[in-house]
Parts: structure tokens; sequence; C-alpha cells
């Protein structure tokens, strides 16, 4: 790669669906945008996407995000498979390394996420009786029984939420002591929810690979349809630390961001799971458009101010602002779109 084709204005780091977004809307507004994506991702895990307008249910996270991927390229944006070692620098000129080659932008969101923490096993397949999104799959367990995995206040009230949707919900401590507050404990055991303190020993699933049961090490059998386990979260945040930025829950948290996205340094941007909020697809893409569209504030050329005019005037020659590979990405998209030529034409 030459040295010139690794300048850019907007460097994304992250190819889940607040990175891809962000990139989406900064390449559509001519920006010279790199992706940067080291794959996977919680996005990726889905084996069926929900809560997504548009995006029928047995369409893949794999799948909806290879179509993305697809899009943001045919509007003009590189994409890089490899992971970023290594960021610095300032607002107008990060570096960022990534093996062998270094980035250069002038503005850099991430979107990295987080991972989500897994219990030990025997655990039964994610999307197939392992589920780590209330939100999105709730639903899913309208009157099926159901587990909530965990020792700790979310675990708790995760519990007692599900059953909005089901009467037989149960909080697996599996062999811990409960970790929650005496006031969380009297209101969750208000409620009619089994507090099962036994390990699990054993699973059972079905033929289509959904969890049937749970065996115990006191000899009982449960079964459940599926269920919930909140072991907390660990965020991906290497280049949050390496930057700086600011983290709630005394650095351990999620970035602070404002509004659009920014964050405690200037010229960088955090989108997605990565910042507070909830860890829904939408949502991403909500923060990665307002994210993407606050970078064109800062890098479009015009309109000039009066200072910078400076009394003269802008040079015709000098638009469009937008770079000649943009250009020519946008040339060949009008022309795959323009209707066929017919007889009559």
């Amino acid at each position: 790669m030459s040295e010139a084709d690794s300048d850019y204005q907007v460097a994304v780091v992250g190819g889940g669906p607040a990175g891809l977004t962000s990139a989406l809307y900064t390449t559509r507004l001519g920006h010279d945008t790199v992706l940067i994506d080291r794959g996977g991702g919680r996005a990726a895990m889905m084996q069926d996407t929900h809560n997504v307008i548009g995006i029928t249910e047995e369409t893949s996270g794999n799948e909806l995000l290879q179509t993305a991927k697809q899009q943001i390229e045919s509007y003009g944006a590189d994409t890089v498979r490899g992971l970023v070692s290594d960021i610095h620098g300032e607002a107008g000129n990060f570096r960022l390394e990534v093996g062998d080659d270094t980035y250069t932008a002038e503005r850099v969101v991430l979107a990295t996420g987080f991972s989500d923490e897994r219990p030990d096993p025997p655990l039964p397949r994610t999307g197939r009786g392992l589920h780590y999104c209330l939100h999105c799959d709730a639903y899913m367990f309208i009157d099926e029984s159901v587990y909530v995995m965990g020792t700790g206040e979310s675990a708790a009230h995760v519990a007692m939420i599900m059953l909005n949707f089901t009467d037989e919900v149960d909080v697996l401590l599996r062999g811990e002591e409960p970790a929650w507050s005496d006031e969380t404990d009297e209101q969750l055991r208000a409620h009619p929810i089994d507090v099962i303190e036994e390990e699990i020993t054993g699973m059972n699933r079905g033929e289509d690979g959904w969890l049937e049961s749970f065996e115990f090490d006191d000899g009982s059998v449960r079964e459940y349809r599926g269920g919930f386990p909140m072991f907390g979260s660990d965020y991906q945040a290497e280049l949050v630390d390496a930057l700086g930025l600011e983290r709630v829950d005394d650095g351990e948290g999620p970035v602070v961001v404002d509004d659009d996205g920014r964050t405690s340094v200037e010229g960088v941007f955090a989108v997605g799971d990565l910042t507070p909020g909830h860890n829904q697809i939408p949502v991403a893409m909500g923060e990665g458009a307002k994210a993407g569209i606050e970078v064109h504030y800062d890098l479009r050329e015009y309109p000039k101010s009066l200072d910078e005019l400076d009394g003269g005037n802008v040079d015709p020659a000098s638009t469009p602002a937008v770079s000649d590979d943009l250009r020519k990405a946008a040339a060949e998209r009008h022309a795959a779109t323009e209707a066929p030529a017919t007889d009559d034409d």
C-alpha cells in the first residue's frame, strides 16, 4: 500500500452496525473513509436479527454485516481486515497501526464494542438457548420456561422483568452466593421466581439444537427453552485507554460521549456498545449516523466563513470538495442506476 493510499479524512475502527453506519454517512457526505475491522463481534454472533425494521428475522448477523460492508464499499469507502494495535496523534493527524501498515486520519470513530462475559459450561449454543439481549429476545420466550444466570443486581432485576413475558422464571446461582443487596433480595423473593442454588452438571438439547433442560448437582432436572447470562461486559477498550478517553465507572465502563458521539479527546468519536445506553442495533445505527454527520460538520470545506474568505471569493476550480476517488465511485453508482435504453429512446 502506498503512503497516499493510507491517508484518509476518517478512520472508523470496528465493523459492527454502529461503525458501518458511521462509515456509510462519512463516505456519502464526501469524506475519504477507511473502515478497519478485525472481524467477529456481538452482531456477527446473531443467529437471527430482531427489532431492525425492514430486516427480516431470518437474516443472520453475518449476512447483515456483509451486506452493509458491500454497501459502504460501493460508495467508495475502503475496508481493511485487521487489528488496530496502536493509535496516537491529535485531531487532524491520527496514526493507526495495523500490522505493518500505518493509516492516518483527521478524525477517528471508535466502534469496538464489548464482549459479554460467558459463564462456565455446560452451556447451550448462543442463539439456541443462550441469549444476551433482553430487549431483543424476551419476545421469543412468551409463555416459555426461562432461566437467568448470575448473582448480581442485574440478574435479579432481569428475572423480575421476564415475568412480563412468562410465569416460569428461575435464577440460577450455580453454587455461588447471591451478591445483590438485601433490598433486592426481599424484592426478588416477593415475586414468583425460584432461586436455584445448585451448580449445573449437565445439559440436554433437542434435535434442533435448542436447549431443553439443565441437570443440577442435587440430581434434579429443570426444563428451559432459554435464558440470559448476566455476568457483565468486557469492553474492547485498548484504543480507548491509549488515547486517554474518559470512561464511566472509575475508568472501567463505557466511554463518556456527548449526544453526537464526541469523546473527551478532540477529533475522536465513540459509538455503539462502546458507549452508555441500550445495546441495540437500531440504537447503534442511530449513534453511528449522528457521529457521521458531526464528523462531516468538522471536515466539510464549504461554506467558508467570512474570516476564511477575508474579502475574497471561493475559486470555482476548487469545487466540488469531494475527492477524485469518491467522485469516481459516485459516477459508477449513477451509471448503474440509470434506466436501460429502449427502442423508443
